[in-house]
């Protein structure tokens, strides 16, 4: 699933050819996402993209008509492409710009999003409205983190994957955040201490921050604006690697799982 890095490096790819430019046209050829495409879409014809924003893992484009709001559910990406360009079978959804540029979302599982926000302010929208702060943003702190954690005896790494606590930080930057902060990823979140804490934070700005400047985590799915993978994955510290010796102490990396999903750690490095 694309996480934060993997959605910023979206919006870092297409802003360049959508914001400042009018909407030409858009094309849908299957509403059928995880909420049907409105037919309000096509308000955004004649339309000028004012801005390009992201908040958690959506996506928001700003016209003065409304807000066209993305989300590239477990396997979407949105592709810059020549209109030209022959269709691929699971692209539903098009903006065509006064540039002759077309901006497409390909979502082959269909768990996407492609709504469009009128007559009210965008982050008051359902969606967004109780998010969690941005984790790279001076609103997310350790005295919010250990507010979040207090008392509490779900796992840490269950806390820090909650959009109510904190936006984006997915399964993958999650385990690697842990990792660089030496917290297991099942202890009680109400039992890490404080310093702890603060070096969690600062683990997770710096995982998410590296992985946006390396263009994103890729495991499956996720593809750039280009078609290009992201190269974030060579460098994880433990994630995906059960078996692998930790880079840090040569400790075998475990695997548990954790809520459904594989949660990597070193039992060394991490106490």
């Amino acid at each position: 699933m694309p996480e934060l890095p993997e959605v910023e490096t979206t919006l870092r790819g297409v802003s360049p050819y959508l914001v400042g430019r009018l909407v030409r046209e858009v094309v849908v050829r299957d509403r059928r996402l995880r909420w049907p495409v409105p037919e309000t879409v096509h308000e955004l014809e004649g339309q000028r993209i004012s801005e390009g924003t992201r908040r958690g893992k959506y996506l928001l484009f700003t016209s003065a008509k409304g807000t066209l709001l993305l989300h590239l559910g477990m396997s979407g990406s949105l592709r810059v492409t020549d209109p030209a360009t022959p269709w691929r079978k699971h692209d539903h959804l098009a903006l065509t710009t006064d540039r002759g540029m077309q901006i497409r979302l390909h979502d082959p599982r269909r768990f996407g999003a492609a709504l469009f926000i009128q007559g009210e302010a965008p982050l008051s929208h359902p969606l967004l409205a109780e998010l969690g702060p941005e984790p790279l943003s001076d609103a997310f702190t350790a005295a919010v983190l250990k507010a979040a954690c207090q008392g509490r005896s779900a796992p840490i790494k269950a806390v820090i994957m909650d959009s109510h606590v904190v936006v984006g930080v997915g399964n993958i930057y999650a385990c690697e955040a842990l990792f660089m902060a030496g917290i297991p990823p099942m202890k009680a979140a109400g039992k890490v201490s404080g310093p702890r804490l603060q070096k969690l934070v600062a683990a997770i700005r710096e995982v998410l921050a590296a992985s946006i400047e390396m263009g994103g985590t890729t495991l499956r799915d996720f593809l750039n604006e280009k078609g290009e993978p992201g190269y974030f994955y060579q460098t994880l510290r433990v994630y995906d690697r059960e078996g692998e010796p930790c880079r840090t102490c040569g400790t075998l990396v475990k695997r548990a799982v954790m809520s459904n999903r594989s949660t990597f750690y070193c039992p060394k490095c991490q106490k």
